[in-house]
Order: C-alpha cells, then structure tokens, then sequence
C-alpha cells in the first residue's frame, strides 16, 4: 500500500507550539492550510535542531553569489505568529525527519516521519486492525520568509521550558532542585 502524506506546498500556518506545563510539555509541529490541520509530535532536541538548521540553511542562501532569492536575515513582523497551537489531534510521533532547499519554488522542505516499531519475527506490524498499511509522513514546503518567523518561534517555544540552574545547568523544577555537584 502506498504511503499516506500529509502535503502542505504553502501553507496558511506552520508552528511549533507545546502542551502541557515545563518539564512535562509535548512538543508539536502543527500545519494548517484552510480546514486541513496535521500535528505531530516531537521531542524538544528535534524542535531545536529543525529550527537551527533552517536557519542555517537560511543564512547559507544569503551568502551564495547571485542569489536571486530575496532572503530575509530576520523575521519579517507581519509573519511574526506567537499564537497557541489549534485544536491537536495528533497524527503521530516523529521519528526520522528531514530538510532541503526546493530551488525550483524557492522554498525550504521538512519531510517528518512516524517511528516505526518493526519487529523481524512479524511483518504485520505495519497493519492496521483493517489489513491496510499504516505508513504515512508529513510533507512541508515553505517560503523562505515563513521559515525564517518558523525558527524564530521554535527557537522561543524551546527556550521557554524550566529554568537553568546557575551551578550545574540542569533543569530546575517548580517543586526545588537539589545540585549534584562535586564537591571542592
């Protein structure tokens, strides 16, 4: 059976956006073009990576000699989008992702992949109660001006989560922190 996907080419609305209180948050890539909405989960290392490497990508375009792609060093405000995710209902977890530059329609890709649980013994593991294959991913194309207010948000949503403790940089919860530091 073929693959299912997820196809936004422009998208009204692309975030990361979370659920849940710090230290207990699920991260979500959310997509919405008209009535179409796909959310996936991801882990928050990926949500840090995706949004550094558009950026970099981003950055790379800027330096390329006779660029004829007008790309933006920052975000443009009116692509600024510091809204809560839409109602979730979750397509499925992330996996395997990932990113490209489409010359041809100037804009940046992210292809999101479910973690598949194959087990060698079983090959029905990828069927569903139906006998059809459950294999799907979400497909993104975005211009380079939503991708830049993209990072920027997902750099945020990342940045917002628990506290660093000053003396040994881990996480510092609500209800204390106790230090593991060696002592001197």
């Amino acid at each position: 059976m073929p693959t299912r996907v997820h196809e936004f080419a422009w998208p009204d609305r692309i975030v990361v956006g979370t659920i849940g209180l710090p230290g207990a948050r699920t991260f979500y890539l959310q997509v919405r073009a008209g009535t179409q909405i796909v959310s996936i989960a991801l882990e928050k290392q990926q949500s840090a990576l995706l949004a550094e490497k558009i950026d970099e990508i981003l950055d790379q375009l800027i330096t390329v000699e006779g660029n004829p792609f007008s790309v933006p060093t920052g975000t443009p405000v009116e692509l600024v989008d510091n809204d809560q995710l839409e109602a979730v209902q979750e397509q499925f977890r992330t996996g395997a992702m990932s990113l490209g530059w489409d010359p041809t329609t100037a804009q940046v890709v992210i292809e999101a992949y479910p973690i598949t649980d194959v087990d060698d013994d079983d090959n029905d593991e990828s069927l569903d109660d139906d006998g059809a294959d459950a294999a799907e991913m979400l497909l993104v194309r975005m211009p380079v001006g939503t991708a830049r207010a993209f990072a920027k948000r997902t750099r945020e949503i990342v940045g917002a989560g628990r506290p660093a403790c000053p003396l040994c940089g881990y996480p510092m919860d609500a209800e204390g922190h106790t230090c593991t530091l060696p002592e001197v």
